[in-house]
């Protein structure tokens, strides 16, 4: 009983089913072929997209840069593998819609020839500002989903003098086990990469905080950080979606983030496992992030693994390779069920943000038949948020969008916990997908009008300006001509 009082609340979430012991006890397979040609956006990150800097027909060579940072929210680009660029254009992108987006196409050589890389023997000795550099320089992201560029928090969290770094190592949503597996094949190298964090940011201690499903993740985790008293290694709850920053700051601090206000104001930053063993290769071996550990399972999956695969290969490569069945493929997802995205076809890359690609049959996907809410009040009692959802949707339903902002529409994380409890099967995150859209399209298009306002009020004053100084010449050259004609009519009369 005193447990319940010491413990931090968890406020909302389900207990989803998890599908990942299939995956979670094969070691990850690293001998993916290397596709012929490989499609690299430049927009795989949260921020400006990556400007290129090479020419069509170009030699590249493996963890080449090939496209360079736009300003301070962005990534850079490397090449994934050894080869000729063919092309600089759009193509369809990893994103529900398939819309084009701008892509480098590199065709492989066979050879998978790395650039010549600059090693650390000994990073410690580093000031804290290079390793955000060097961070940076690898086009490291977060590799959890947010996609936010790492150099950044690791900035953020040195001016902020963040105290806490929490190692998210949740991995919440259903059929993902690829951090899992990453955690029990290469505890020590994340550890390091711990330690790099740390010392980056300046930050006194870290936090690796991993559900208690994953026992064999937890053990070598454990085992790794004994030797560093910073680091300290923690079991949280199985509960989705745990994994999401603020429920995880609350459940491991006990600091709760306030509404518009980010985790370093609290003296916290946040990284996921993943993102820990890039810098980790970043900064020891010069490694820029050109491939990742991903899950690919489903009931249509023939061979369901972890597997490292190049950024860029097509999701019909890999499908290929774990053997998935397309005539049982009912619904094709990048990431998890729960907030991950149903992809039109299979034409399209994995990037840096692809945890997981799930091949779905019809009988693992929920009913659709949508009926009457029933007033049940469980979407309310699982949101992670403290929203009302079935309120907001009802808003949502009648165009009342500004009543649905008012209630929170805008503080929903997308998480998809009320419409997996929905016992009236309403797509309830779809509508607030759906608004959140059209609410952001509504600001677009209200500052697009209030630009063309003061463009055209400013406009029209320069015009008036203009028309003014004109009135004023005239009357200025009305005045000399008239002084003229009285100076030659005194003039004349004085003859």
């Amino acid at each position: 009983m005193l447990s319940f009082f010491t413990k931090p609340r968890i406020r909302g979430g389900v207990h989803a089913e998890e599908h990942k012991a299939i995956t979670a006890t094969q070691a990850i397979v690293t001998g993916f072929p290397l596709p012929k040609t490989l499609y690299i956006p430049l927009q795989q990150h949260v921020g400006k997209p990556a400007e290129p800097l090479i020419r069509v027909g170009e030699q590249v060579l493996k963890g080449q840069l090939l496209a360079y940072s736009q300003g301070l929210i962005s990534a850079p680009v490397h090449a994934p593998s050894s080869g000729v660029i063919l092309d600089v254009n759009d193509y369809p992108a990893p994103h529900p819609s398939a819309l084009p987006i701008r892509m480098i196409v590199l065709e492989t050589d066979g050879k998978d020839q790395w650039l010549e890389l600059p090693a650390v023997a000994d990073p410690f000795q580093l000031a804290p500002e290079d390793i955000s550099l060097r961070v940076g320089a690898a086009g490291i992201v977060g590799l959890g989903g947010a996609t936010f560029p790492t150099a950044v928090k690791l900035n953020m969290g040195r001016e902020n003098h963040i105290d806490t770094l929490i190692i998210n190592g949740a991995e919440c949503e259903p059929y993902l086990s690829c951090d899992d597996r990453l955690m029990q094949e290469h505890s020590d190298q994340i550890i390091d990469g711990v330690r790099l964090m740390l010392h980056g940011m300046e930050t006194g201690q870290a936090i690796v905080a991993i559900e208690d499903n994953k026992p064999q993740a937890f053990n070598a985790m454990l085992a790794s950080a004994q030797a560093y008293p910073k680091i300290t290694v923690i079991q949280i709850p199985t509960r989705y979606p745990m994994g999401w920053d603020r429920q995880l700051i609350g459940y491991v601090t006990g600091r709760e983030v306030p509404v518009g206000s980010r985790s370093s104001e609290v003296g916290v930053t946040i990284h996921n496992v993943g993102t820990a063993y890039a810098t980790h290769k970043a900064i020891r071996y010069g490694q820029p992030l050109v491939s990742r550990v991903l899950t690919v399972s489903g009931g249509a999956v023939g061979r369901p693994m972890n597997v490292e695969v190049p950024l860029g290969t097509l999701i019909s490569e890999v499908f290929d390779f774990c053997g998935v069945d397309a005539r049982q493929t009912a619904r094709i997802i990048m990431g998890g069920p729960m907030m991950g995205d149903a992809l039109p076809h299979t034409g399209l890359p994995t990037v840096k943000a692809t945890s997981g690609l799930l091949a779905l049959t019809a009988s693992e996907l929920k009913n659709t038949d949508e009926q009457p809410c029933i007033r049940c009040a469980s979407c309310v009692s699982v949101c992670p948020a403290g929203l009302r959802p079935l309120d907001m949707a009802n808003n949502i339903r009648v165009n009342q969008l500004d009543a649905a902002v008012d209630i929170g529409l805008k503080d929903c994380i997308s998480c998809g916990c009320c419409s997996y409890i929905c016992p009236s099967n309403i797509p309830l995150v779809q509508y607030f997908k759906y608004a959140s859209g059209e609410v952001a399209a509504r600001q677009q298009a209200q500052h697009k009008s209030e630009q063309t306002k003061r463009l055209m009020e400013a406009r029209n004053t320069r015009l008036e300006r203009i028309a003014e100084k004109q009135r004023e010449e005239e009357q200025a050259r009305i005045a000399a001509k008239l002084e003229r004609e009285r100076l030659k009519a005194e003039q004349e009369a004085s003859v």
